[in-house]
């Protein structure tokens, strides 16, 4: 067994400050609006609506605390790179499932071997840490002829999806 054959790469992607702006709006909203459940001003209906808008604001203030904080796994096994999507350090989701024989090139972003794909329309799904560093970092992945995946791979994930597909794999 080769120490190439399972490689398994973390990437955290960088925090949008809208999420961290919209968080902060949605957890002060949600303050006001259960001060207002809690002094009862208004009638019956006037204290349903601000426990509604407790509710939204709190359930708001949630989701942008998840999307505020995402890492990405890479994990490469039996000539398949499969990315997993982590929120908040604790929910997992399977974002995608790439065979390596379906693949059509993998390189670095910049790289000059992927002028002939630039040109082609596909689907651009960004699993990279959301910067762009210098020297760039990133790789494209080319896949099937509809899919280009951006992401931030170490290097033993390149050498092991190299191992398998050196005439798609590019180092440059």
């Amino acid at each position: 067994m080769n120490e190439l054959d399972y490689v398994e790469c973390m990437v955290k992607r960088k925090t949008s400050p809208l999420f961290v702006f919209l968080k902060f709006v949605c957890i002060i909203l949600a303050v006001i609006s259960a001060l207002g459940f809690m002094t009862g001003i208004g009638a019956i209906l006037g204290m349903i609506v601000t426990l509604a808008l407790t509710v939204f604001f709190g359930f708001m203030a949630f989701l942008c605390n998840l999307n505020s904080n995402i890492e990405y796994e890479y994990q490469y096994c039996e000539k398949e790179v499969t990315v997993d999507k982590i929120l908040n350090k604790n929910s997992r989701k399977r974002v995608g499932k790439f065979e390596t024989e379906r693949m059509e090139a993998f390189g670095p972003i910049n790289s000059y071997h992927l002028d002939e794909f630039k040109n082609k329309n596909y689907q651009v799904l960004d699993f990279s840490d959301g910067e762009v560093h210098q020297p760039d970092t990133r790789y494209a992945f080319y896949y099937d002829g509809r899919q280009k995946l951006i992401m931030n791979p170490d290097e033993r994930l390149v050498a092991a999806v190299y191992q398998v597909a050196p005439r798609k794999t590019f180092k440059d």
